[in-house]
């Protein structure tokens, strides 16, 4: 990563934790039921900094192990203990330490929000008044995708399928974003519905850029569903440089929405899957954003920096931080003239179209753009 504020959390900001050896638990995700959901949110307000210090103390053991790794921004599993010389027992110990810190931030469990029953009436002022976030995201959004009718309803149809593997059919009454990795697309879609009978409408779409892979330490978006929780505290960009002047994490008080460890597919060697942290977060505004349109980051979803300060200044994805606001908690990285939606959400879904041709109405970005990468521009996520 190039910030200074990545490079102090450590393992916490930043994906992907691997290697052969300790072996590190994978994430399964398993059900709650919604009053034990509740009851695990409302009391975030303090766990999550005991969260981040299980999380710097892995990075620790991890950059004993791995100094190389460390200066670029990554922690990796440890070597096995003849390779550093270090007794069984302490072995043990710091897998035992980094198994734990990894458990302490696993995902949490996916649970269908509850929403109020609506009338059709109520359901059709509902939808009017979502819908006129679409008016909103032309005017704040400066790199769109004019997608056709046809495509939104099929990108509809994914995300209705997505969410069914999941679970999580009946979802309506709140924005979803959906991304599309496919190398021929790479776009994200802001969905809403206000009933789970009805097909999902699209608010707006724009070009990203996910992981690409055939480089070491570059992770295919790994796919799925994935809640955007306090579980997983999201924080800001300092927008500082890192070894190539590259602003990873984009311009100074960018959001990084964090979804926490997953299981991501290794896009190097023979392949696999091994832990990565997973965000979704702006890029260098200069460098770097001209190319969103193609696979060009090391696992996480590259987003505009327009996009990033829509989502975040209306909280399309802040469901679960607002249950902590409306419970009195303070949260400093939610800026104080936001205007949280009454539609806001928790799930961010990936998807890949697996689509042979690129479309139209998502261009690739074109040779003066390409032309500005400067060298080690893919080290930044």
């Amino acid at each position: 990563m190039n910030d200074n504020f990545s490079r102090r959390m450590g393992a916490r900001v930043r994906g992907g934790v691997r290697g052969d050896a300790p072996k590190l638990p994978h994430h399964k995700t398993q059900w709650l039921g919604a009053p034990a959901r509740r009851a695990i949110v409302i009391a975030l307000s303090t766990w999550f900094y005991a969260s981040w210090a299980a999380s710097a103390a892995y990075a620790s053991d991890a950059a004993t192990a791995s100094g190389a790794h460390v200066a670029s921004g990554a922690v990796h599993g440890a070597p096995k203990p003849a390779a550093l010389g270090v007794p069984p027992a302490s072995a043990a110990s710091s897998a035992s330490a980094a198994s734990a810190a990894l458990a302490a931030s696993a995902p949490p469990e996916l649970v269908l929000p509850v929403h109020r029953m609506l009338t059709p009436e109520e359901a059709a002022e509902e939808t009017r008044g979502a819908l006129e976030m679409r008016k909103r995201f032309a005017r704040d959004v400066n790199r769109r995708l004019h997608v056709p009718l046809a495509e939104q309803r099929a990108y509809g149809q994914r995300l209705q399928a997505a969410l069914e593997e999941k679970n999580l059919g009946a979802l309506a009454g709140e924005y979803v974003i959906l991304v599309d990795r496919s190398a021929n697309v790479q776009a994200l879609f802001i969905y809403f519905r206000a009933m789970p009978d009805e097909p999902w409408l699209m608010i707006g779409a724009s070009p990203v850029a996910t992981g690409r892979p055939g480089e070491f330490d570059h992770f295919l978006t790994p796919l799925g569903v994935f809640e955007h929780t306090p579980l997983n505290m999201d924080f800001r960009a300092e927008g500082t440089m890192n070894q190539n002047n590259i602003r990873g994490y984009g311009r100074r008080d960018m959001r990084i929405y964090d979804l926490g460890w997953v299981d991501g597919e290794r896009g190097w060697g023979k392949g696999g899957y091994s832990q990565m942290r997973f965000q979704m977060h702006a890029t260098d505004p200069d460098r770097l954003e001209p190319l969103l349109g193609i696979r060009h980051s090391k696992g996480c979803v590259r987003i505009p920096a327009t996009l990033n300060a829509f989502i975040d200044h209306y909280g399309i994805i802040d469901a679960e931080y607002q249950a902590l606001v409306d419970a009195g908690k303070s949260l400093w990285v939610l800026h104080s003239d936001r205007e949280i939606t009454p539609w806001a959400g928790r799930f961010i879904v990936v998807v890949d179209s697996e689509r042979k041709t690129r479309p139209a109405w998502s261009p690739a970005p074109g040779g003066k753009a390409r032309a500005k990468v400067p060298a080690g521009a893919d080290t930044a996520d």
